[in-house]
């Protein structure tokens, strides 16, 4: 009997993709735990990836301009909403890895908290919304580039991420496709220097986001599972593949800095040099927590790791100073400011 008493108060099996039929379950989630799970598919703590953005307007000198701003945020916007299409397609397409993962595996899709179909539902709604908003406000070219970085995310959820190196280059091509919707937004020339700065940077966040997950993962049989390319980059070729991406960006970054040659800058960016500390530090933080286990990817990084954080701030505050010196301290900038000899 106190079996039978136990047996009877067990909880029901799981129906149809983790719903309950509400007579055997109780009632419903709270409506307020639905939009948790509709806030945790479409991941807006991601949308800083597309601070990107602002990068060619704010190179441009353009972020001064209240007329360019608008455009500038719209083009946050699209992109925000079509990264988090890209991310509600991807759990759809993941779901059966993504619960072999440690911390993916709470995922709404994956955790049958949201079905496939509606999630994909939300995907189509937000990527029709994003390219609305763009071809109503934005400039053309903004609209092309929107629609080739959807194209871009689908190709790669759907078989560019299986391909190892390749799958990394193309996320980095996805953050520079951002920086060159922003410079169109509001008809600024796209720096090659932009292009060059930004996937080289991303290109070593990309191959740390695949070291956090092996530390994260932790055991070799289950990398497959999780990520097909994850069995054949193992921790030695990562941390190859880090230092050299990293020494890379810090050159490309160097030669921006002193070079004279090509584009002319609208601001003294030789002044960027003196931040090389900042950027140093920030670069070998994030190579070091990569190996730790303790967060899935860059994003987690930078917002939860303090020092990262305040890298970041210190570096964007300082590079917004050097590019609107002349705004902020008059026709001479900080050479000026501090009285110094002309440069020859």
């Amino acid at each position: 009997m106190r079996t039978t008493a136990q047996n009877s108060t067990a909880s029901p099996p799981v129906e149809g993709g983790g719903r309950y039929r509400a007579k055997d379950r109780g009632p419903m989630p709270a409506a307020g735990s639905r939009v948790r799970d509709y806030l945790e598919l479409i991941r807006p703590e991601h949308w800083i990836k597309n601070i990107v953005v602002f990068a060619g307007p704010a190179a441009g000198l353009k972020l001064a301009s209240t007329a360019a701003i608008p455009s500038v945020l719209l083009t946050f916007v699209v992109f925000c909403l079509a990264a988090s299409a890209g991310y509600a397609f991807n759990d759809v397409i993941d779901r059966r890895a993504d619960e072999n993962h440690p911390t993916k595996r709470n995922r709404p899709v994956a955790g049958g908290r949201i079905s496939p179909a509606a999630a994909l539902c939300i995907s189509a709604a937000l990527i029709g919304v994003a390219t609305a908003i763009s071809l109503i406000w934005l400039p053309r070219g903004v609209t092309v580039v929107l629609l080739c970085y959807a194209t871009m995310v689908a190709l790669y959820t759907i078989w560019l991420k299986s391909r190892i190196i390749l799958d990394v280059i193309i996320v980095a091509i996805g953050f520079v496709l951002r920086a060159l919707a922003g410079a169109l937004a509001v008809g600024v020339p796209t720096s090659e220097w932009l292009v060059a700065c930004v996937f080289t940077l991303c290109l070593f966040m990309g191959f740390g986001k695949r070291r956090c997950e092996i530390a994260m993962i932790g055991n070799v049989e289950e990398l497959g599972e999780h990520r097909r390319t994850l069995v054949r980059y193992t921790p030695d070729l990562l941390n190859h593949l880090i230092t050299v991406s990293a020494g890379i960006a810090v050159i490309t970054f160097l030669l921006y800095t002193l070079d004279s040659s090509g584009h002319p800058s609208p601001f003294r960016k030789q002044h960027l040099f003196f931040t090389l500390p900042l950027v140093i530090y920030g670069i070998f933080r994030f190579a070091m927590l990569t190996e730790l286990g303790l967060y899935t990817g860059p994003t987690e990084i930078v917002l939860k790791d303090r020092a990262t954080l305040w890298t970041v701030i210190l570096w964007t505050a300082c590079a917004m100073v050097v590019a609107y010196q002349g705004l902020l301290f008059g026709p001479g900038g900080l050479e000026g400011l501090l009285n110094l000899p002309p440069r020859m």
